[in-house]
């Protein structure tokens, strides 16, 4: 018996598709948008003002391709001038509270991988790319 044996059937047989789903998930934006979403609908212009640094086609793209994959709903409001606003769907939350700890981990470490990495660059004698999060 190998160690892949051991591993459930479904999990082998999807394989790509849960590196799809990962890979949804995992992208530079969705995580961000998602949890900025737990606290209730949110206006596009309320998601741009708070999701630090994400342009507005990235933000309607992430949008959409969240609506596509049930993580949120999009409704549009019949009032003067007509307006649009997204929401998690019950999925959606699901994801958030279990992005949520991830989220936290990377805020709390940004630091410490900071230094590793400038460590890192000067050991190896490349010049340093910046710190996380850094649009250079």
């Amino acid at each position: 018996m190998t160690a892949t044996d051991s591993e459930p059937q479904p999990v082998r047989q999807d394989a790509s598709r849960l590196r799809a789903v990962l890979g949804m998930v995992g992208d530079k934006w969705s995580l961000l948008v998602v949890c900025h979403l737990k606290e209730g609908p949110r206006r596009f212009s309320e998601l741009k003002r708070t999701v630090d640094g994400i342009s507005q086609r990235m933000l309607t793209v992430t949008l959409r391709n969240l609506e596509r994959d049930g993580i949120l709903t999009r409704t549009i409001h019949n009032v003067m001038p007509p307006h649009v606003s997204y929401e998690l769907t019950p999925m959606g939350s699901t994801l958030c509270e279990a992005a949520l700890p991830l989220l936290e981990w990377s805020a709390e470490h940004l630091a410490l991988i900071d230094h590793a990495r400038a460590e890192y660059d000067n050991r190896a004698g490349t010049p340093p790319a910046g710190s996380i999060g850094d649009h250079t």
